[in-house]
């Protein structure tokens, strides 16, 4: 049963990150929303419901995260689903990306993601159950550059941080997943491509269209479920066809 449960969305805000807290919110969970723009974060917590707040973080900074997790607890008394979704990314040419758009990157995608499995998680597998569910990407696997080879390489990075997380806290309740989108149908998505070349970018999916933020976020709820006790350490594709393994 979910009912109850406290989830942890970073980058909860808007785009995918909005998708999953509203999902996990009609699934029963009480939900904190944490997102860079925390008036945003307050704004959905409050169409999401009593059961849900909204968060200030900057996921890059883990003194920030450790002040989430202390505040979650003082306001909800526990957590158990924490789902990493803060991202950010640059659509830039690899051989032009300077020192500090690289560092800026990773330290977002990669560095957000591994502190908060480590604060988040320390605390789980204290209390012997969890769930962790991180986002990754199509470009971390196919080596996709059109959101910057910074943007592919920190999230590479995550898959396999998952992997590292999954194996080392199995034995302690708490399981580490990973879905991995292909292009969404996202305001991100639509800014980097250009509204005018949706169509064609469409075409070159398998499935012919982008990918629905609901499904991920389905997705997402049902890794984050207790019936997903025996799934860790696995990425979960879902790109419409571009890359099959």
């Amino acid at each position: 049963m979910t009912a109850g449960q406290v989830a942890v969305v970073t980058g909860g805000a808007r785009g995918l990150g909005e998708h999953i807290a509203r999902r996990l919110r009609t699934g029963g969970y009480r939900v904190a929303v944490a997102d860079l723009d925390g008036a945003a974060a307050t704004a959905l917590a409050t169409t999401l419901g009593g059961d849900a707040r909204g968060y200030p973080v900057d996921v890059s900074d883990r003194a920030a995260l450790e002040r989430l997790l202390a505040d979650v607890l003082a306001d909800f008394g526990d957590v158990h689903v924490l789902v990493n979704n803060a991202a950010r990314t640059q659509a830039k040419p690899l051989l032009e990306i300077t020192p500090d758009e690289l560092a800026a990157v990773l330290a977002v995608n990669l560095g957000g993601t591994f502190h908060a499995c480590q604060v988040f998680g320390a605390h789980l597998a204290e209390r012997g159950y969890g769930r962790i569910v991180n986002l990754a990407s199509l470009a971390g696997q196919n080596g996709g550059t059109a959101t910057g080879g910074h943007y592919a390489s920190s999230k590479g990075a995550v898959l396999s941080a998952t992997k590292v997380f999954a194996r080392e806290l199995a034995s302690r309740g708490v399981t580490v997943n990973a879905v991995s989108p292909g292009p969404l149908d996202t305001p991100m998505v639509r800014e980097i491509v250009g509204e005018e070349n949706l169509d064609a970018f469409a075409g070159t999916i398998p499935v012919g269209r982008l990918g629905d933020p609901a499904f991920i976020a389905e997705m997402v709820a049902l890794l984050a479920s207790p019936g997903a006790a025996s799934v860790t350490g696995a990425c979960w594709d879902a790109n419409g066809g571009l890359h099959l393994r």
